[in-house]
């Protein structure tokens, strides 16, 4: 039994329940904690992180777990731990602060405020002998100073509320034109790695959201320099170290320019958007590389990231137990030559030349990542093998190393479930099921999607935001409800169930209910609790979209077969609103820029009716065409779109085009050619 048991034992969190046996006496975020807090008249330390993060688990060893640091921190402050993941809102507002203050952010995110949550000092990871520094120092300022410290949180207060001021268009604004899509481009193929992919720095994040914008720009313009780059970025990922060759999916990001040394955290949410990216890549270039990566990425988080639930879990540490028995970075992955040797035996000659157990594949005291970047043919012919051949023997080894590895330490997995990066996992499924044909994958979304409608909806019908041990809290997000309606939305492009639509438009409804804010257009964040956390507005696409440009994109897609529901007028203003934002650059607004595409291209509705419509959708579904909305059906229907256009006995293609119709057709070939 351990010494210490703070509040945080009564948590589901992972990554607060890894803080349960600190001496510090932490608390979770909740009006009780903030309240006391303002009774006792001491000033909030809150600490924010997630259990994935590796220099979060450092500082807990050397700071929280420590009894000299746990005195100061419960002497001067009411301590506060925070899952960023699990209160995004909470993360977002004092990354804010932080980043107003020093220009950096980070996890751990650690924060001193006043008791009313006005933050005033901030700082990421910092060891034990300045934080014992900053704890004292802070300690006695506020109890000494405290209108110098007051002064300085109302004028950072006022610079946060200033940083979420959106203006309002003074009038309608156009579009950027072609030629401003053409100049932005240029700005940002500057940054561009044509040789490695990605861009020309390290750390290298793989950011799907770019790479799926600018495939569908690439496509769109059939602009053969932007595929090429895609292409280039997406299959030296897939033979890259941050690729698990071994037991697959990505991890979080590259170290190097090379895509080869990885921080092996795995993350639902980018394995998630990897596999969309993935399908649809392989839907335009039939790569079989993009299928196998799709294929094996799907099976890792179907073997690693679920338990008895359909559910999804959300991230796998980067640390795991070593050979020394020491929490180490990487050593589950990682192989010295000799264990290889020793378990490939007469193999290891053929796997070391295609791994690359060489200088180029080694990372650090004897260890090896697994990168390709050699012709395989050459390696085929060097062992007087065909490609068939090859391949054979190379998943023998692997499966060899799979089973050596299974037997490891493995790394911690948080197995908190997330709305939101479970609906991406249910766009993932079905992007997989339609561009390359495995109806499989389709069952598995419907029963995701049955699961959170079961068991993550309150009983006044409110989506909440985490799952875990069969207990659902936190109401949802902007991010949770804008994931769930696309979720719906795809799901209905694989099986033309009607009951999909009508349920991401009762989504829509709620959301629109409880998040937009009518005077600039723009839906909240957050569901406002008190003062200390603001209503905010999310833009800026990161390593995930912004969940407004994914309510935008839902919205659209909602106005064809709702086209009298208002959702064109609303999807509109946010993207008059939002435009202020990012008709300057593409880089932070993908997402944006999608619906940009959208809108100013030619985009195509097509709507089959009749018997054999079902088999002629997936003439289409199966086919990467971003510019267009799908819909299905074998007999009469109330939906707009199928209105006057059931023919008993007949199945026709309906295209229209921004309003314009072309006569029905029977033949999907012919529509497919005028569409490409």
């Amino acid at each position: 039994m351990s010494e210490f048991t703070n509040e945080l034992f009564y948590e589901s969190s992972p990554y607060l329940k890894q803080h349960a046996h600190n001496p510090v006496d932490w608390k979770p975020w909740s009006e009780k904690t903030l309240a006391m807090a303002r009774r006792s008249d001491k000033p909030l330390l809150i600490s924010i992180g997630y259990s994935s993060c590796h220099w979060c688990h450092v500082m807990e060893h050397e700071c929280f777990a420590d009894m000299e640091v746990a005195e100061l921190m419960n002497h001067y402050f009411v301590n506060i731990k925070v899952d960023r993941e699990e209160r995004p809102d909470v993360d977002r507002q004092y990354m804010e602060a932080l980043q107003l203050m020093s220009g950096q952010g980070g996890w751990p995110l650690n924060i001193i405020a006043l008791p009313d949550g006005r933050a005033f000092w901030g700082a990421t990871y910092v060891n034990k002998t300045q934080w014992l520094q900053v704890l004292e120092q802070l300690g006695k300022l506020y109890k000494n100073d405290r209108p110098k410290v007051e002064a300085y949180a109302q004028k950072l207060a006022a610079g946060l509320k200033q940083l979420h001021l959106i203006p309002l268009p003074e009038k309608e604004t156009h579009l950027p034109s072609a030629s401003d899509v053409e100049a932005l481009l240029t700005q940002w193929r500057a940054s561009w790695d044509t040789y490695l992919g990605g861009f020309k720095r390290a750390p290298k994040f793989m950011m799907p959201v770019n790479l799926d914008f600018l495939l569908h720009l690439g496509t769109v313009k059939k602009n053969k320099t932007v595929l090429e780059y895609v292409h280039t970025t997406l299959e030296r990922m897939a033979l890259g170290g941050i690729y698990d060759h071994v037991g697959g999916g990505f991890s979080r990001y590259s170290v190097d320019i090379k895509w080869h040394i990885p921080h092996f955290e795995k993350m639902l949410y980018d394995n998630a958007q990897l596999v969309s990216l993935y399908a649809k890549a392989f839907a335009a270039s039939k790569n079989p590389l993009y299928k196998k990566v799709v294929e094996e990425t799907l099976d890792f988080l179907d073997s690693e990231f679920k338990g008895d639930t359909p559910l999804y879990y959300s991230a796998l540490d980067a640390d795991s137990m070593n050979k020394e028995g020491k929490q180490e970075e990487g050593a589950y992955y990682v192989w010295t030559k000799e264990e290889l040797q020793t378990i490939l035996k007469e193999y290891f000659s053929l796997f070391a030349d295609y791994y690359n157990i060489n200088a180029y594949g080694h990372w650090e005291a004897g260890n090896y990542v697994l990168i390709l970047d050699t012709n395989t043919l050459e390696i085929a012919e060097k062992y007087g093998l065909n490609s068939e051949a090859l391949e054979s023997k190379i998943r023998s080894c692997l499966a060899k190393l799979k089973e050596i590895r299974d037997k490891r330490p493995k790394p911690f997995l948080d197995q908190k479930a997330l709305t939101s990066w479970n609906a991406m996992m249910v766009i993932g499924l079905c992007d997989a099921s339609r561009y390359l044909e495995m109806p499989q994958y389709q069952f598995q979304a419907q029963n995701t999607l049955a699961f959170i409608e079961d068991h993550l909806l309150d009983p006044e019908g409110q989506l909440l935001r985490t799952y875990m041990e069969g207990n659902a809290k936190i109401p949802a997000y902007l991010e949770d409800y804008a994931w769930l309606i696309q979720a719906y939305l795809a799901l209905y492009e694989v099986c033309f169930d009607t009951r999909f639509l009508e349920k991401a438009k009762k989504m829509a409804d709620q959301t629109i209910d409880r998040f937009l804010d009518t005077n600039t257009g723009l839906f909240y964040y957050n569901q406002v609790e008190n003062d200390i956390i603001p209503g905010q507005f999310e833009l800026e696409d990161n390593v995930i979209p912004s969940s407004n440009a994914v309510m935008a994109h839902g919205l659209k897609i909602l106005h064809h077969h709702y086209p009298n529901a208002g959702y064109g007028e609303i999807y509109q203003k946010q993207l008059q609103t939002a435009q202020q934002r990012f008709s300057s650059q593409i880089s932070g607004y993908p997402y944006w820029w999608k619906l940009v595409l959208l809108e100013s291209h030619p985009y195509h509705e097509i709507v089959i009716s009749g018997e054999q419509a079902l088999t002629m959708a997936s003439e289409f579904s199966s086919a990467y065409l971003p510019q267009i909305v799908l819909a299905a059906s074998t007999m009469q229907n109330n939906f707009s779109l199928f209105e006057n256009r059931f023919k008993p006995g007949e199945t026709y293609i309906y295209h229209c085009t921004h309003g314009s119709c072309a006569k029905p057709e029977k033949d999907p070939k012919e529509v497919l050619e005028y569409i490409r």
